[in-house]
């Protein structure tokens, strides 16, 4: 046994060890100041019309790092209503932080990671379709994220059915001039995997938002797959460019020749969707209005209204053969929009040939 002196000392050892543990553990929940985070979170959130709220306070935590705790959130377009479907709602979330963040330097998230997120496909859409032109503005800065974004054991859903499960997503470093990868799984209704990895160098200069060396690869269990390259840029509201080419591989029907572009405003027409696929037997050449499309789907969608109507957009559509479902089609042929008068006198383009968007200065 101790001697009693020296028991006494080990126990008011302890006791000054333990005070200074419990003063430096309140100083460290001072400095990440919970309530900071959470307004500058809601705040970014009110920027772009949304409207961000948490089922308790954010909590922080300070091993192994310093980060927050976010349970039970939820994100709905602002002004909604209490009736309104979220766009997101998640179990919960952990933002970890460098440092100098909880020091009171530049605010830096090091790593976002969300559990169990839903997302509903018609409130996205209808918080989109809502958005006043102004508001869709480029910011001054990329934001940085020092180690990716982990999301695990997602959901899609529209008109409440499920449309995509078990989602995971996880990213590499988003820093300006650097690249930035995104590698997603998930699975279809009936149980089919699909993979989605895309890589792109994000920067923003002279008030737009580029994306170069954009890097494309999706790909399900069935051998199809698509493979595109290209670069973006979009400098506010609808004022984007996007040039995208390359290979669609379609399981027991060979390669397609494929290409994707979007051209801005210009001289009175809308935004524009520029959609090519060419091969052999196969043709399509669609140019679709974005917006116009989404309302289009919205009104055929609906549930308490729905309108028949012909899709917005020029071009024509030319299959030997076409498989949906357990729908065989063969010698299908569409003309649509302006299409249409010229599709007795005009041939389709060689499968060779594939539009290409002027890259933008």
């Amino acid at each position: 046994m101790l001697p009693r002196p020296l028991r006494w000392l080990l126990i008011t050892l302890a006791s000054i060890a333990g005070g200074i543990m419990l003063v430096v553990l309140v100083a460290l929940y001072l400095l990440l100041q919970p309530d900071r985070f959470t307004a500058m979170l809601q705040q970014q959130a009110h920027e772009v019309g949304l409207q961000l709220t948490l089922s308790s306070p954010a909590s922080p935590t300070l091993f192994p790092r310093p980060a927050l705790q976010l349970e039970g959130i939820t994100l709905t377009a602002s002004g909604a209503g209490p009736n309104a479907m979220p766009i997101l709602l998640a179990a919960n979330g952990r933002l970890v932080l460098p440092w100098r963040t909880v020091f009171g330097r530049e605010v830096v998230i090091s790593r976002m990671q969300i559990n169990s997120p839903r997302v509903d496909l018609d409130a996205l859409q209808a918080w989109l379709m809502n958005l006043p032109p102004q508001s869709a503005t480029v910011p001054e800065e990329i934001p940085r994220i020092a180690t990716g974004v982990r999301i695990r054991n997602g959901s899609v859903v529209q008109n409440n059915s499920e449309w995509l499960s078990d989602v995971s997503l996880d990213t590499g470093r988003l820093a300006p001039g650097q690249a930035f990868w995104v590698n997603l799984s998930a699975k279809e209704t009936d149980g089919t995997p699909l993979r989605w990895q895309l890589s792109s160098v994000p920067n923003i200069a002279n008030g737009a938002l580029k994306l170069d060396a954009i890097n494309i690869q999706v790909a399900d269990n069935s051998a199809t797959t698509l493979h595109l390259t290209g670069h973006a840029y979009w400098a506010g509201s609808a004022n984007a460019s996007m040039q995208l080419q390359g290979k669609f591989h379609l399981a027991e029907q060979g390669d397609y020749d494929a290409a994707v572009m979007l051209a801005p405003p210009t001289h009175g027409k809308p935004l524009l969707l520029h959609l090519a696929l060419l091969g052999t037997g196969n043709h399509i050449d669609l140019e679709l209005p974005p917006l116009a499309l989404a309302q289009w789907w919205n009104q055929l969608a609906s549930s308490q209204e729905p309108k028949l109507s012909t899709p917005p957009g020029n071009g024509q559509v030319d299959m030997a053969t076409l498989d949906v479902g357990n729908i065989h089609i063969e010698g299908l042929s569409v003309q649509t929009g302006d299409a249409v008068p010229a599709a007795a006198e005009s041939t389709a383009p060689p499968a060779s040939t594939i539009p290409v968007a002027p890259r933008p200065q």
